[in-house]
This record gives C-alpha cells, sequence and structure tokens, in this order.
C-alpha cells in the first residue's frame, strides 16, 4: 500500500461539522450496552435536543455544520461520527460497520463524501472499523480504539495508508463500546479520559502520551467524554459539573445540552457530530 501524500505534520484544526437531522431516528434493535427495545427515545424530545446541540454548535460556538439527509432505513444514521475517519488533504477512511443493522449507511456516507470531492478509502472488507467514534488524529498520531466495535487491523490499515504512528488502545467495558464514549481530545496533549473503559496496559499508554482529566464513573455513565471540542469551547452532555469545572479552571468555555434521549442509543453530543478539518457546501 502506498502512504498518502501528507505533510510531515497535518493541520488537523476542526473547520466544519457534519451531522444528520434525526428525521428517521429510533431504536428498533439491541447493538449495544445501551440500547434496551424497552425503553425507547421520546423522539419528539430526541428532535429538540438535536435542534439545541445544532443550534449551540452554530450559533453559540460559531462553527458551521454541514448536513447530511437521514435515510429511512438507518435509525443511528443521525451518529454522523461512525461515518468514517476524515484526514487532512480532503481524505477520508470509510467506516466498516460490525453490525448488519449499521451497514446500511455505508453507501450513503460514500455517496456523500464522493459527491463533496473526497478521495475515498476503504477499508478491507473483513476488517471492523468505526470511523472517529474509534480513532482520532492528534498532533500527527492516530489515537485508536479496538476491540468493541473496531478491530486492530484497522489501525495497521490506517498507519500503512497515513504514515502516520497509530497508539491502541483496548476498550475493555461493554458500556464504552466507542473510543469517543470514554476518550476526550482537547487540543494538544491534553484530554480527559475514564481509566475504567481501559485496560491497564491502555491507562498507562495514556498517561505517558498525554496530560489527562480523569473523569469520574458518574460522569462518564453521563457521557461526559462524548463532547464537541472547537478550539477552547467544548459543548458537552449536562449534567457533568465535575468536568465542567476542570474545564474552566483551563480556560475553556463550556456550553451543556441535554442528550437523555440519544443516550438510550448509547450516544451523545460528539456521537452526533463528525469533526470536518475541509470545508464541504452546508
Amino acid at each position: 500500500m502506498q502512504t498518502m501524500p501528507l505533510n510531515a505534520k497535518p493541520a488537523t484544526r476542526v473547520v466544519q461539522l457534519l451531522m444528520c437531522a434525526p428525521s428517521a431516528y429510533d431504536l428498533l434493535y439491541e447493538i449495544n450496552a445501551w440500547m434496551h427495545l424497552s425503553d425507547k427515545p421520546d423522539k419528539r424530545q430526541a428532535w429538540k435536543q438535536w435542534e439545541q446541540l445544532y443550534q449551540t454548535l452554530t450559533e453559540q460556538v460559531g462553527i458551521p455544520v454541514a448536513l447530511i439527509e437521514q435515510a429511512s432505513e438507518a435509525p443511528d444514521m443521525v451518529f454522523t461520527a461512525n461515518a468514517g475517519l476524515p484526514l487532512p488533504g480532503k481524505q477520508v477512511v470509510l467506516s466498516r460497520f460490525r453490525h448488519p443493522e449499521r451497514q446500511v449507511e455505508e453507501p450513503y456516507f460514500e455517496h456523500w463524501f464522493r459527491q463533496q470531492g473526497y478521495q475515498v478509502h476503504l477499508m478491507p472488507s473483513d476488517c471492523a472499523f468505526e470511523g472517529e467514534g474509534d480513532a482520532f488524529l492528534i498532533d500527527g498520531t492516530i489515537v485508536a480504539g479496538y476491540r468493541k466495535r473496531t478491530d486492530i487491523c484497522a489501525h495497521r490499515y490506517l498507519s500503512e495508508l497515513t504514515g502516520f504512528p497509530t497508539l491502541s488502545l483496548e476498550l475493555v467495558d461493554d458500556r464504552w463500546y466507542h473510543l469517543d464514549t470514554c476518550f476526550l481530545p482537547l487540543g494538544g496533549r491534553l484530554v480527559a479520559y475514564y481509566p475504567d473503559a481501559f485496560d491497564w496496559y491502555a491507562r498507562r499508554v495514556i498517561e505517558q502520551h498525554f496530560e489527562t482529566i480523569p473523569v469520574t464513573p458518574e460522569e462518564a455513565l453521563r457521557f461526559a467524554c462524548n463532547s464537541v471540542v472547537a478550539d477552547k469551547q467544548v459543548v458537552m452532555p449536562a449534567g457533568c459539573p465535575v468536568l465542567r469545572f476542570y474545564l474552566e479552571e483551563r480556560g475553556y468555555t463550556v456550553y451543556e445540552v441535554p442528550m437523555s434521549e440519544f443516550i438510550k442509543s448509547g450516544g451523545a453530543c460528539k456521537c452526533l457530530v463528525l469533526y470536518l478539518t475541509e470545508p464541504v457546501n452546508p
């Protein structure tokens, strides 16, 4: 495999977000520890929560948002963080979802990226990968989770494709099945994370490579780590005062948004957002 042409240290500043309005959002199956058919989301309330997140991001944070239309047969397509991993140079590695229930999303996201002029890279068919839900590009290093929804073979593919080193972090708790549910990059080498979501070696790797803010079990369960970061502004799920205190102490402006109806499906603010480092048509 040839390495893509990238600068020695790519600019990864977020300039835009991709979101999907919840026109067909629902809970129709159980594929993670949060999903229970006996506790379905209130779809009207979910609309209100999504709109509040959208308005907070566009009007208060001031970051533009592009939209993709939700497919009627894809109730979890609202979680656009799982669409793929955008890379510098208007390139993207598309997700290869583990569960058939979400594999229906793949052609819609591929069409959107190609329509926007992206060079699209496809993960091997036998290698599960769930996009920015399980991988972040931080200062020329790919930080990636594996075991629950992404296979570790995806990490090798990403490193060979980009030429960047990969820090592989093993997730060991079914409740934190994606990296972005328990690991929050805050810019530079600062991260917040929930230690018990990771095995001992992953915790050691995180502590060695980053300045860390540990998240409490109570706030991890409220998806504190599943927040959206744009420079020194953070949009987080409501009800996480401890993490909010530590962020504001470091100079971040914090906004809270209720996310109860999306947490029922195992996602919150960041799951509803894909970071784009190249501007696209809104």
